[in-house]
């Protein structure tokens, strides 16, 4: 995490579940630059996977920003030019192919989430979990305006139909939230695989009681246990209080 006084650890992981054929999640952990991302491809026959390889992919390349909002900046940039590969690929195959996104910027103390689709960006804070970003969905609409409740959203037909995503049209349109890191902060950010199977409840224990490593691998056995029945990605980044010495990034993909 560039210029950020505290220390962290991060880890990922990602598994194409217990019934699809192919893994069409993506996800980066760059803790050097600053920048970690979840992405779900959607598409079929390989084009999500290919949709949600390019956002990360082109966010791959943003390098040491100077500044926060430098690196917002070219979080932007990438993002616009993944966003027009993905439609170019779109075009040439005749289909509609996209991909959620979910990213986590940190520098200078400060952090910001930026997403599009149903992807989470959580954060635990003083043993509380709570979910920073707003799902882009049908349903998400329908709680918004009282017409449905809590409890008919989780069985509602269409909850998974998104209203937002990269590569679907020409022009992207992605949400944003600031804030102060803390010590002791912990970031989970996850396709919508995990929320699937696991309540915020179970995700804040397993966050809180391990390492992000293990609290990735634990997070992921659950979900496999109950069906897994999408791909399941996870990314998750603890902040430190500043007095257990500097922790290491790192990343893993499995399944």
């Amino acid at each position: 995490m560039n210029n950020v006084a505290l220390p962290f650890e991060s880890f990922g992981v990602s598994h194409r579940g217990c019934v699809r054929e192919l893994n069409e999640d993506s996800y980066l952990v760059e803790p050097e630059t600053g920048l970690w991302v979840v992405a779900d491809g959607m598409g079929g026959h390989d084009a999500g996977e290919v949709a949600s390889a390019s956002i990360v992919d082109h966010l791959a390349t943003i390098g040491i920003a100077s500044s926060a909002p430098d690196l917002r900046a070219r979080f932007e940039d990438r993002l616009s030019r993944a966003n027009a590969e993905i439609r170019r690929i779109s075009q040439s195959r005749g289909v509609t192919i996209g991909s959620t996104v979910a990213a986590l910027l940190a520098m200078d103390g400060r952090f910001a989430c930026l997403w599009a689709g149903d992807s989470r960006v959580y954060l635990i804070r003083n043993g509380s979990i709570s979910q920073i970003s707003k799902d882009h969905t049908e349903v998400q609409e329908l709680l918004d305006k009282g017409m449905i409740s809590a409890a008919e959203a989780l069985a509602w037909p269409r909850r998974n139909v998104i209203t937002l995503a990269v590569g679907v049209s020409d022009e992207i349109v992605i949400d944003f939230q600031q804030g102060e890191i803390m010590p002791g902060d912990i970031f989970v950010l996850s396709t919508d695989g995990l929320t699937a199977h696991v309540t915020d409840a179970e995700i804040e224990a397993a966050a809180v009681s391990a390492t992000p490593q293990a609290a990735c691998e634990n997070l992921l056995q659950m979900v496999l246990a109950r069906g897994g029945t999408d791909n399941v990605t996870i990314v998750l980044v603890k902040i430190g209080d500043g007095r257990n010495g500097a922790y290491p990034g790192s990343s893993r993909a499995v399944g």
